[in-house]
């Protein structure tokens, strides 16, 4: 065998071995076959994995994220319906594009805007985070109102384009948000997805829309933290969050000032403070002591070191609302285009609540009283999850430059809400919780 191995390296030549040429071409059409069979294995599985259809895809999503891939829209027949919920039919009126439009004040907002005549198309989409059919149920009152909720994610880019093209709107009222001190610390990244990156989203499409319009936009009365200097007023220092909501509500209204610096944005940022009302949000205090009481249980009432009082300056959804539309109304016209800044543009903030901080305890004692029934109470510390003892707005500011004026004091605004609440949950609706 040794025989057929050159003398010198390099020249070995196969046609004097036959055996070891068949055998060696065996073995390489072998390793072509098996090559090939398992190249149609591999492209067939990345085939599975890329175009599969979505509404198949038994791979969990993360809650904040599924949105972008759930919905569908688009077709002559959707851009019909989007056109003519947005169109305007007063005078003067403006044509807005409302996110979080099936949220509580969302809902408000938009409803209030269309029966003036205002143009309105709603943006939402329908998390979980509380029970979705409340927010059904608003997105029915809705559309008989005539507004049409758009079923997506802020952070779709390609969604928030596409509205853009088929309506020129001269607003957004920029509502969508995760919400909520607490939940925070079990879901942060779905604070960082809507409040931060849902934000930016939002506000890329503005800056690229021809015309911009002008933002007003919802941040918090949390972003104060841990001021203890009151009233909160919006030269107060803001650089004390007690939350991962209120930081990035904190890190919304600076990302808002860049846009407005560099892409000449029209943007107005209001501070909502503890609002109440019809419709709410099933997770507020207010809320939850309501069905708790109703059902029996034992309610939690904290109270600060020291047996120190923790108070909110509990505002009504009516008086957000008109401070939401005072706000719209004089919003200066946005001054960039095509992405560019033109020139100096406008950017506000603005405390809206009802200067009228009441302890907690006294809002469990209004209840009773409303609902005839003794609450069972467990008086505990403040816990350290985000909550801070106290909110007071300074709302001079708003006073002065928007005509905001609030004239609902608790007693009224709850003994609404009662009347809400029992007409919804003992219509066959299931109560949260």
């Amino acid at each position: 065998m040794l025989k057929h191995i050159p003398s010198t390296p390099g020249k070995f030549k196969m046609e004097k071995s036959p055996y070891i040429y068949n055998k060696s071409r065996w073995h390489w059409h072998s390793s072509i076959m098996k090559l090939t069979f398992w190249s149609f294995i591999f492209l067939g599985l990345i085939f599975i994995f890329f175009f599969r259809s979505p509404s198949s895809n038994p791979i969990p999503q993360d809650p904040s994220r599924r949105s972008l891939r759930t919905h569908n829209w688009g077709g002559p027949a959707w851009e019909k319906r989007v056109r003519s919920s947005a169109r305007i039919r007063s005078r003067n009126g403006i044509s807005v594009l409302v996110t979080g439009a099936a949220g509580f004040v969302g809902t408000h907002v938009s409803t209030a805007l269309k029966r003036r005549g205002d143009g309105v198309l709603g943006l939402d989409n329908f998390n979980d985070y509380y029970d979705p059919s409340l927010k059904r149920a608003r997105q029915a009152l809705l559309d008989r109102t005539g507004v049409f909720v758009v079923e997506g994610d802020i952070n779709d880019s390609t969604l928030l384009r596409k509205l853009f093209e088929v309506v020129p709107f001269t607003h957004v009222m920029h509502l969508a948000a995760q919400a909520g001190v607490r939940y925070a610390m079990e879901n942060p990244s779905s604070y960082v997805h809507s409040n931060i990156a849902g934000l930016v989203s939002l506000l890329e499409a503005c800056k690229s829309a021809n015309p911009q319009p002008a933002i007003v936009w919802a941040s918090s009365s949390s972003v104060y933290g841990l001021n203890s200097k009151v009233p909160f007023s919006e030269k107060d220092r803001t650089d004390q969050p007690a939350s991962l909501y209120a930081a990035t509500k904190k890190a919304g209204e600076e990302i808002a000032h860049t846009y407005n610096h560099i892409y000449g944005l029209s943007l107005t940022a209001l501070r909502f403070f503890t609002v109440y009302g019809p419709w709410g949000r099933p997770d507020m205090a207010y809320f939850f002591f309501t069905r708790d009481i109703l059902k029996g249980k034992t309610i939690s009432i904290f109270e600060a070191a020291n047996h120190g009082t923790v108070a909110r300056d509990f505002t009504y959804i009516d008086d957000i609302v008109k401070g939401c539309l005072a706000a719209l109304d004089t919003a200066e016209k946005s001054s960039g285009s095509g992405g560019k800044k033109k020139g100096p543009v406008q950017f506000r903030v603005y405390n809206l609540g009802n200067t009228s901080p009441v302890p907690v305890s006294d809002l469990v004692s209004i209840l009773e009283r409303l609902l005839k029934v003794d609450a069972k109470r467990n008086v505990m510390k403040l816990p350290q999850n985000g909550d801070v003892r106290f909110t007071h707005a300074n709302i001079s500011l708003a006073q002065r430059e928007l005509g905001y004026k609030p004239s609902t004091d608790l007693q009224t605004g709850l003994k609404k809400f009662v009347r809400w609440y029992l007409s919804y949950y003992s219509g066959g609706n299931k109560a949260a919780g």
